[in-house]
């Protein structure tokens, strides 16, 4: 299984990486394909110069049952601490976060 998220993706690329994947949602790409495959879709859009953002999160065999990888401008920080896999809220996109929920 992997999971393809992609920031400001124009049409073209998204029509290109729907011949392998599904997009429930605009920009989210879903299926299962072979390590050649995923690497070859991750590779063209790190390179594509339209796509601003790109993450990728995949099935593996470790203790977390998967691992993840990220390109470009992203909101969150992809983290490894032991070999674990986390996601970190960088601290400026924190007080933003926090500014906007004292606004509802």
């Amino acid at each position: 299984m992997m999971v393809l998220i992609l920031q400001s993706v124009p049409a073209g690329v998204r029509g290109e990486i729907a011949r392998w994947l599904i997009e429930p949602f605009p920009g989210v790409f879903v299926g299962h394909v072979s390590a050649r495959v995923r690497d070859k879709l991750w590779e063209k859009c790190c390179k594509h110069k339209k796509v601003s953002g790109v993450v990728q999160i995949w099935s593996t065999n470790n203790e977390q049952h998967f691992n993840m990888r990220g390109h470009g401008t992203i909101r969150r920080e992809l983290v490894d601490v032991e070999g674990v896999r986390l996601v970190r809220i960088p601290q400026e996109n924190a007080v933003l976060m926090m500014t906007d929920i004292k606004k509802i």
